[in-house]
């Protein structure tokens, strides 16, 4: 049996080995704000970590975070899959322009962001802590 949200089979069409994970990120982010892996999921399902965080992030042109995140605790990574992604920082703005740019903050650096263009980013932040919303 395939154990996933979608029945789908592994790449090749052969079923998926017990405790192995079949997704796509674009149908599967909805499910949880974007989040893919992290504490929130099942403790027995292969996506459940305590120690990352990774989220898939498809964002209109203009999306932004309504409030800033402050007082963070974790260290993130932001890659741009697609589109034009700018990134606030109390000290100035990263813009992410290109395919594979990315910038790294870490624990207490207070953020925020806005979709210049229609963008897709893939976030990880570590350690994964049980209390956070799935959502920041």
């Amino acid at each position: 049996m395939i154990e996933n949200a979608s029945d789908r089979p592994a790449p090749g069409g052969r079923p998926a080995p017990d405790g192995v994970h079949v997704g796509n990120a674009g149908a599967d982010a909805p499910m949880d704000r974007g989040w893919l892996l992290g504490h929130f999921k099942p403790e027995d399902d292969p996506r459940h970590s305590t120690d990352v965080e990774i989220k898939w992030g498809t964002h209109p042109p203009g999306d932004e975070r309504a409030e800033w995140a402050v007082g963070e605790k974790r260290t993130a990574l932001l890659v741009l899959i697609s589109g034009r992604f700018r990134l606030k920082f109390p000290d100035g703005d990263v813009v992410l322009a290109e395919q594979g740019d990315y910038v790294v903050w870490g624990p207490g650096t207070d953020h925020s962001w806005i979709a210049e263009e229609e963008s897709v980013v893939m976030t990880v932040r570590w350690p994964s802590i049980p209390g956070y919303a799935v959502g920041s």
